[in-house]
């Protein structure tokens, strides 16, 4: 794709109607990409888009969205079309959860003001239909974007993350109307993401930078110049202009291969792929340097590696309100499951509790109200199931590394024979 003809236009060379949100329209050869700057929950950002595609002057729209939100804007109840034994198994309980929770948060700003999540993206979607015009999904799978954050985030900072997370769920802040469409003033919103990606730059590149670049990419390959006369993008005001800079910069010849590396999840290092078997290793080690000193201290190292491992693990599940049996069977579980990298307490303690307590379809159904109250991920089954992998598998990860320095401790401490 060539674009050293790229050249932003004014807003009247398209003679368009006037918008609250901020429009930007970039020329590449013969094709017009009228980017508009959206809030997610604003109905006067739905209206931009009805009122630009009812000007009967774009041939083709492009959407914030992937695959993904895509089918779950179309069918809301898509989470309980998955497979939970599946979703553990693959270790997508993770995502699912922090995408859940992403939604809460987002779900209770819309009830505040009265405007359904992604309102204005579901305008494009429905005039799009009516009209029969081609409509182009150019943002990355969400999943992608939320595993690539987190292996850019450093390990040390994670739990930052996944607080924030939690905060999100907790919080209980009113956001006005006035505050929401605030989000529509460009430099208001490019200020507070510069002070945003000063305080966290890896969190700031794989959640905007990216994505700015991977839509025009997506652009790129989906409506090149010369295919469409005028295209309509809407995206978020935040990505107004790193978007529109890169459609007015030469893209690659072939945006297929760049994008394709932005999707790509960066695998975890050596060092992270070893660690658990190099734990496993010092554990047992312990135990037979513990035995070849004395059975007494043996069999004492493997009875505290046993209860610490047990009581940590299954008592998360009992924070998580598991059932009597998923407790027992974590207790059990964790000592061995943190000896054997392979499997997780946390899998464990999911597939008793799915067994013991197999969630229904009510379960499914209110699953995305559910969670936008703290107590809805208690109530619900799917999300408590969810509560029990990741509180089991927290808890084991810590008594694994408590057990491991009581060992240490007991072997080569002031106390060690």
């Amino acid at each position: 794709m060539t674009q050293d003809d790229a050249t932003p236009l004014a807003q009247e060379s398209l003679v368009l109607p006037t918008t609250s949100g901020p429009l930007t329209t970039v020329q590449v050869g013969t094709t017009h990409y009228t980017l508009l700057g959206t809030a997610h929950v604003s109905a006067e950002s739905a209206d931009d888009v009805r009122q630009l595609i009812d000007s009967g002057q774009f041939d083709a729209v492009a959407i914030e969205l992937c695959d993904a939100r895509h089918q779950s804007m179309d069918n809301p109840d898509a989470m309980g079309e998955q497979d939970l034994f599946q979703v553990f198994k693959q270790g997508k309980a993770g995502m699912v959860a922090a995408s859940l929770a992403l939604g809460a948060f987002q779900q209770r700003i819309a009830e505040q003001s009265g405007i359904q999540p992604g309102a204005e993206m579901r305008a494009a979607v429905e005039e799009c239909r009516s009209r029969d015009l081609p409509l182009l999904l150019v943002d990355r799978d969400v999943g992608i974007t939320l595993k690539r954050i987190y292996r850019n985030v450093p390990w040390w900072q994670r739990f930052s993350l996944f607080s924030g997370l939690i905060g999100s769920v907790l919080s209980r802040q009113d956001v006005s109307k006035e505050d929401i469409e605030k989000l529509k003033e460009g430099d208001m919103l490019e200020a507070t993401f510069s002070e945003f990606a000063a305080e966290s730059e890896a969190l700031y590149t794989p959640l905007i930078r990216e994505r700015d670049r991977y839509m025009a990419l997506r652009l790129a390959e989906d409506a090149p110049p010369g295919r469409y006369q005028n295209v309509l993008v809407v995206l978020g005001a935040g990505h107004l202009k790193g978007t529109s800079e890169h459609l007015e910069a030469p893209l690659p010849e072939n945006p297929t291969i760049e994008r394709a590396s932005l999707e790509a999840t960066p695998p975890p290092s050596k060092l992270c792929k070893a660690t658990p078997w190099l734990i496993t290793a010092l554990v047992i080690t312990g135990f037979v340097v513990g035995f070849s000193r004395n059975t007494e201290l043996g069999w004492q190292l493997v009875i505290e590696w046993f209860l610490i491992n047990g009581i940590l693990s299954g008592g998360a599940t009992i924070a998580a309100l598991a059932h009597p049996v998923t407790v027992i069977a974590t207790f059990f579980a964790a000592p061995l499951t943190s000896l054997n990298p392979t499997i997780g307490a946390g899998f464990v303690a999911a597939g008793v509790e799915l067994y013991m307590r197999k969630p229904k379809v009510r379960d499914f159904s209110s699953l995305r109200h559910d969670v936008t109250q703290l107590k809805g991920w208690w109530k619900n089954r799917v999300s408590r199931t969810l509560l029990v992998f990741i509180l089991a598998t927290l808890g084991s990860a810590v008594g694994t590394w408590v057990a491991g320095f009581r060992i240490a401790g007991a072997l080569f401490g002031s106390g060690a024979a």
